[in-house]
């Protein structure tokens, strides 16, 4: 009796690229399957790009942050608006590519 099921294992892989694009938290599965080069060709590619959006994401992020400490109020105010701008768009690209992902889609 074979129990291989396929729907099961794409679901499977589904899951598994939407963990690895959740904000944040996604880093670490992807660093983790970068780092063992093990996976399939989807994983890989999407490890990477969750790791380049998260780190262009810290790099504006500590940029902006840290320009509105050095400035005046007045600046400050637009750097830290800047920043939950960028904030935003980040979060909404992963949930956007999430959503990509749930329906089959490149």
């Amino acid at each position: 009796m074979n129990n291989h099921d396929p729907l099961k294992e794409r679901k499977l892989q589904k899951l598994q690229l939407i963990i690895h694009l959740i904000p944040l938290i996604g880093i670490i599965p992807s660093w983790w399957t970068i780092y063992r080069n093990q996976g399939t060709n989807a994983e890989l590619s999407t490890s990477r790009l969750s790791i380049r959006l998260t780190l262009v994401w810290l790099i504006i992020y500590g940029l902006l942050w840290l320009g509105s400490l050095q400035t005046s109020e007045f600046l400050s105010l637009r750097l830290l608006y800047l920043n939950g701008l960028a904030t935003s768009g980040y979060i909404l690209t992963c949930l956007v590519l999430m959503f990509r992902v749930w329906q089959q889609k490149k």
